[in-house]
Formats: structure tokens, sequence, C-alpha cells
């Protein structure tokens, strides 16, 4: 599958179809006797489907694409949809991650609100409350953004984020000049916070499961995503940050620009010790 496909996954489906499914079928008429054939597959074992948690949605570059049809099931409609949360991630039919960082950095304020007052109490140590905010709320904000390809706006917002959670730990600051208390400078923050930011973190990641896919073996469908070549013409236009940007980028950084980034992926050594950066 390289831009698209159908699931059918456990109580919570997703049935997606766009304009060049290699996975269950080449058009919409396919992938209903496909989907059909699953289905009955699936009722022989002892499984049904679930209609109302099923959803059917559209995955294609053109907005108005898959408007006209309808996916029925033992006469049964999917509600389709131009977004639908799998497994955590926000999937939309732009097929774009935007949805999906607001999620994350919603979900990251949930529970910086909920912690807040001990990240401003003082009777915790400003190490404590580090360790707070990266064993409680940095998880819940980088979950799966490993596999994310981030532009510099996303970056931005994931720092506007981490600078107002350290604002708060840190407190404000007395001017010497003025004797008024200031919040403290981003540069002034970077200084008190030793530890990698989280931009820094995410480029650690993202090797550490580089490196995971590259020892799964060409097999795997995740190991075919990552090294597979989409069929078909570009559209015009300037193309889309992708994964593999990410990645050179992140190797350039470090000194390793211009290598072959999957034999070094395989280097688990190697590899390892990029994951300290």
């Amino acid at each position: 599958m390289n831009q698209d496909g159908l699931k059918l996954n456990g109580t919570h489906q997703l049935l997606v179809y766009a304009d060049h499914v290699n996975m269950l079928g080449g058009s919409i008429h396919t992938v209903n006797e496909n989907a059909e054939a699953l289905v009955e597959v699936s009722k022989e074992t002892g499984l049904e489907v679930n209609v109302v948690k099923s959803k059917d949605m559209v995955m294609s570059r053109y907005q108005n694409a898959g408007q006209s049809h309808s996916m029925k099931i033992d006469n049964s409609s999917f509600e389709m949809v131009e977004e639908f949360k799998y497994l955590g991630t926000t999937i939309t039919n732009q097929n774009t991650i935007q949805e999906e960082i607001k999620s994350r950095l919603m979900s990251g304020n949930a529970c910086y609100y909920l912690v807040q007052y001990l990240l401003s109490s003082c009777l915790l140590s400003k190490n404590l409350k580090i360790k707070i905010y990266r064993t409680i709320i940095l998880p819940v904000v980088l979950y799966g953004f490993e596999t994310l390809s981030l532009t510099l706006r996303e970056k931005h917002r994931l720092r506007v984020f981490e600078n107002r959670v350290l604002s708060r730990i840190f407190g404000p600051k007395k001017d010497e000049v003025s004797g008024e208390w200031r919040k403290l400078h981003n540069e002034e923050l970077n200084d008190l916070y030793s530890l990698p930011s989280i931009v820094q973190v995410i480029k650690s990641r993202r090797m550490m499961w580089l490196e995971h896919v590259a020892h799964v073996g060409e097999r795997r469908g995740v190991y075919r995503v990552l090294v597979g070549k989409p069929e078909g013409k570009r559209p015009l236009g300037r193309p889309r940050h992708r994964w593999e940007d990410n990645i050179k980028l992140d190797l350039q950084g470090v000194g390793c620009g211009g290598m072959d980034w999957i034999k070094l992926a395989q280097d688990r050594n190697r590899c390892w010790a990029l994951t300290m950066f």
C-alpha cells in the first residue's frame, strides 16, 4: 500500500479508499467486494463488524474525490468522515499532520493544567518539577511523533508549548535595574533547562524508530513503506516535506550528511550513538 488502502481492524474500523488502491482493489467496486468478503470470513470466526464504529474515508489530493460513493455491507452504510481517530492517531482525508499535532498539544495542555499547581509550588525543587514534566506531560505530547514529518512551523509550536511549561517551572525573575518581576526569556529558559529540548527528544526517538524499522526485514510492511516509491506522477507545486527529509536533516546536523541512512540505521552501535544527540 503506498498512499492509500483499506483497513478493517478490531472494534474501531476505518475503511479508506483513494485514487490508487494496491492492497484490496483498484476501484470502489473492488474495495466493496473485498470488504464484504472480509466481513464474511470474520463471521465464520465469530467476529462482527460494528457499523456505528466503522467509518468510510476517502484519502485523496482532490477534495471532492469519493463523495458520490457509499460503502455498504450487509445493507448497512458506513458514515463518511473527513478525519478519524485510529489507534490514538488522527488520520485525515488530506493525509496531513496538523490535526494530529493540534490534538497532541491539547492533550498536553490538559495534562499541564492538572499538575500546574505542582510546577508552581515552592515546596518542590526545580529538578523534581522537571522530572514531572518529562515523565507525565512530555510523553502525552510526543505520542507517535517519531513517525511524523515535522516542518519548521510544527517545531516552533512544540517549542512554544515547552517554553510555557518551563516558565511555570522556573518562575519569574526580578529585574536588577527596575526591581520588577518579569517572565524569563527563551534564551534564559534554555540556559536553565540543561536537558535535551522537545525537538531534540523527537530527533532521538526518530533515530531509534529508524534503527528498529531498518532491522525488521524487507517483508514487513513498515519497511516497504519506508523505502517504497509511490507510483504515478507527482502533482505540480512544491513537494511535501517527507519523513525521510527529517532524517537527512538530522544526520546533516551531526556531521553525517550525504551518507546512506538505511545502511547507517542497520549499524546498531553507530545508530545508537546518534540517538544521544
